[in-house]
């Protein structure tokens, strides 16, 4: 176990699961003390458990992250994070003319404004201690405009856009923000997204990596911080293939979208 890591205080949103549990228990097994944030209480208390028979810490705190109510008060719950894993989002998959403007707005809430709120709670304490790290889960989405993502993706750049600039604030400073440009990955995203108003199966929600790899990948960045890291790496080429291939997503993505909706 690395010392310099014993006991620094993690909080990891959307931990009942998926990229959110493997990023736990991985920052859990190095020492980190984590904070498992989610709605869901069991699976919370199971990981919980789990962890802490395997030697580790963990504490939770069950929360609705499209509620400001709640995002303040784990705010306050949390304490000081030296790391925050910002991981908890809601994907859909379809035409945009039809979602609902509920699925809208709770993506807007947890996938910007959770985001953006806990941040900023965060990041005025690490200044003042210069020391932390917060990390973004985004998605190679937000640099690469495709169809039956469209709100997802818009999301997504947000993240891009907000993490660098706070990153580039920080210059000088012992205080890192980055952001994970993520492909697709083995978990219950996809089926999640199904659980909203007129979603779909995610089309590559089949092709990911495990949750474990990226968590792997997540924990480099903790020891070395960058202000983005593509998982997996290959996926640097992403934004290239927009600009060099765009005429040709422009003519296939439409027919993907149009027929995983007639197979829904």
């Amino acid at each position: 176990m690395n010392n310099q890591w014993k006991d620094k205080l993690a909080v990891v949103t959307g931990a009942s699961s998926g990229i959110g549990e493997a990023v736990a228990r991985k920052l859990a097994s190095q020492g980190f003390r984590v904070v498992l944030v989610a709605r869901r209480r069991e699976r919370l208390e199971r990981l919980a458990e789990e962890i802490r028979v395997e030697g580790g810490s963990a504490r939770i705190i069950t929360a609705d992250l499209t509620s400001e109510t709640d995002r303040a008060r784990l705010c306050e719950q949390a304490g000081p994070a030296d790391v925050l894993i910002n991981n908890a989002g809601l994907g859909w998959y379809g035409y945009g003319d039809e979602m609902s403007w509920k699925t809208a707005r709770e993506m807007l809430q947890v996938n910007i404004e959770a985001v953006v709120q806990l941040s900023l709670a965060c990041l005025a304490k690490m200044r003042k201690r210069n020391s932390g790290h917060i990390i973004n889960i985004g998605s190679i989405s937000g640099s690469l405009p495709s169809q039956g993502v469209a709100l997802y993706g818009a999301t997504k750049s947000f993240l891009d856009n907000f993490s660098t600039a706070l990153q580039r604030e920080l210059t000088g400073t012992r205080v890192h923000v980055s952001v994970v440009r993520a492909g697709p990955v083995k978990t219950e995203f996809g089926e999640a997204a199904l659980l909203h108003e007129n979603g779909s199966h995610l089309p590559t929600e089949k092709m990911g990596i495990t949750a474990e790899k990226v968590a792997e990948r997540i924990w480099t960045l903790i020891r070395r911080p960058r202000r983005f890291i593509y998982v997996p790496d290959y996926l640097r080429l992403v934004p290239w293939l927009e600009l060099s291939f765009g005429w040709i997503i422009d003519r296939m993505g439409p027919l993907l979208l149009k027929k995983q909706r007639s197979g829904a």
